[in-house]
C-alpha cells in the first residue's frame, strides 16, 4: 500500500476535552480547521468537533468554509483572511470575515450597503503586535464610521498572541495582552451589541489563563501538540502517517544512491525505498541524514535526496522484508520529534501531507 494517513477521532476528543478544561464554562471555544485541518481531513474533524460542540470555527479562506457549509456544518465559521474578492460568495455561505484594515471595513460595508443587509456578522482584528493584520488604535475612529455606516454587527474583536509559547517573551505577550485591552475599551462603547473577546491561541489556552476572556482558540493543540513538552504529555496526535517498503537493495562500498549522488556508502549496506516522497510532503530537507523513518521499532536514517515519490533508507540493522509497513510518525514517534530533527516544526509538517496520501479514519 502507498503512504496513508490514518486520523484517529478518539485522540480528537481527548484533546478538545482536555483543552475544554482549562477554560470556563462560559468561555466559548473556537476550533481552527484551516489548512485542511491541519493536514487531515477538514470536513470529517469539522463534524465531529460540531458534535462534540464547539462554539465556533475558524478558516484562513473563504473556500474552506465554503467546503464546511456545504458538508453539513451549521455553527459560525469565521473566515480570518477573508479576501474582498471572496465577500459576496462570504454572504451567499453565511459565512463571518474578519476585517482586518480601514480597506477591508470599507469594501465589506459597501457591499453590505448595496445589497441593503444590515447587521451582517463580521469580526474586527487588532494588531496587538503581531504585525501580520489587524487595525491599530489611531486607526480606530475612521474603522468605527465604517461599521456605523455598513450597520455592521461586530459578532467579534479579536487579536493574536505572537509569542505565547515561549517563556522567554512572557514580558512581551503581557504587553499585548494589555494593549489589546486597551483597544477593549476604546472600541467597546461605540457597538451596538456586546461581541466576543479572544486574543488566545492553544499556547495562550495553557500559559495565559488572564487572556481566555470570552472566547479561545486552539488549531495545534486540537491535533495532537501544545507547542511545550509539559503540555504534549496531555496531548495524543491525532494522525499517523505510514507508507511501505517497495523494494530492497545491497549497496557495495563506493556505490552511490539516489538523484546527484548525494550519498556514496563506504561499506557495504542494505537500504529500502519507501513508498512516499516530497510530492506527499515529506520534504527534501529531510534528505542525507537527518530525518528518518520507523521500521519494526528502530530508527532508518533517510539516505541521499528525498525523491518526489520515494525515499530510501538504511536498514543494515533492522529486520525487515519488501511489503512491510512503516511510520513516518505517530503518537509515539511523533510528528514534533521528527520535524525537530530536521530544524522545523509540526505545523509545517502536518499541514504538508499531500492530497494523494489516503486518509483514513479511525472512530473508536
Amino acid at each position: 500500500m502507498s503512504a496513508v494517513l490514518h486520523i484517529d477521532l478518539k485522540n480528537l476528543t481527548h484533546n478538545y476535552k482536555y483543552l475544554r478544561s482549562k477554560i470556563t464554562n462560559e468561555t466559548k471555544f473556537l476550533a481552527v480547521v484551516k489548512a485542511i485541518a491541519y493536514g487531515s481531513d477538514s470536513v470529517q474533524i469539522a463534524q465531529h468537533l460540531q458534535n462534540l460542540g464547539v462554539d465556533y470555527f475558524g478558516v484562513a479562506y473563504a473556500e474552506e468554509g465554503i467546503t464546511l457549509r456545504k458538508n453539513g456544518i451549521t455553527i459560525p465559521i469565521l473566515v480570518m483572511h477573508a479576501q474582498p474578492e471572496n465577500y459576496e460568495r462570504i454572504i451567499n455561505y453565511n459565512l463571518e470575515p474578519n476585517l482586518y484594515s480601514l480597506r477591508t471595513l470599507h469594501l465589506f460595508s459597501e457591499i453590505c450597503l448595496q445589497q441593503e443587509i444590515k447587521s451582517y456578522p463580521v469580526h474586527i482584528k487588532y494588531n496587538s503586535g503581531l504585525n501580520r493584520l489587524g487595525i491599530s488604535l489611531n486607526e480606530l475612529p475612521k474603522a468605527i464610521n465604517s461599521i456605523r455606516k455598513g450597520e455592521l454587527k461586530v459578532a467579534s474583536v479579536f487579536s493574536h498572541l505572537a509569542a505565547s509559547e515561549d517563556d522567554s517573551e512572557k514580558e512581551f505577550t503581557k504587553q499585548q495582552i494589555d494593549s489589546f485591552e486597551n483597544f477593549q475599551q476604546q472600541i467597546l462603547p461605540s457597538l451596538k451589541e456586546k461581541p466576543l473577546i479572544h486574543h488566545t491561541n492553544t499556547s495562550g489556552i495553557l500559559n495565559f489563563p488572564e487572556a481566555h476572556f470570552s472566547m479561545v482558540r486552539s488549531g495545534i493543540g486540537l491535533y495532537g501538540f501544545g507547542n511545550d513538552a509539559k503540555f504534549d504529555k496531555n496531548l495524543k496526535p491525532i494522525a499517523s502517517l505510514t507508507a511501505e517498503i517497495s523494494q530492497i537493495h545491497q549497496l557495495q562500498k563506493g556505490e552511490s544512491l539516489g538523484y546527484n549522488r548525494t550519498f556514496k556508502s563506504n561499506k557495504p549496506i542494505k537500504t529500502a525505498t519507501i513508498t512516499i516522497g516530497h510530492a506527499d510532503g515529506i520534504d527534501r530537507i529531510y534528505g542525507n541524514g537527518k530525518g528518518y523513518v520507523i521500521i519494526n521499532d528502530q530508527k532508518a536514517p533517510i539516505l541521499g535526496v528525498v525523491c518526489m515519490d520515494m525515499l530510501m533508507v538504511e536498514v543494515t540493522d533492522i529486520a525487515c522484508s519488501e511489503g512491510d509497513t512503516v511510520i513516518v510518525f505517530n503518537e509515539t514517534y511523533t510528528a514534533n520529534e521528527l520535524a525537530e530533527a530536521v530544524g522545523t516544526i509540526s505545523y509545517e509538517l502536518i499541514t504538508g501531507i499531500g492530497p494523494r496520501v489516503k486518509r483514513i479514519l479511525k472512530k473508536t
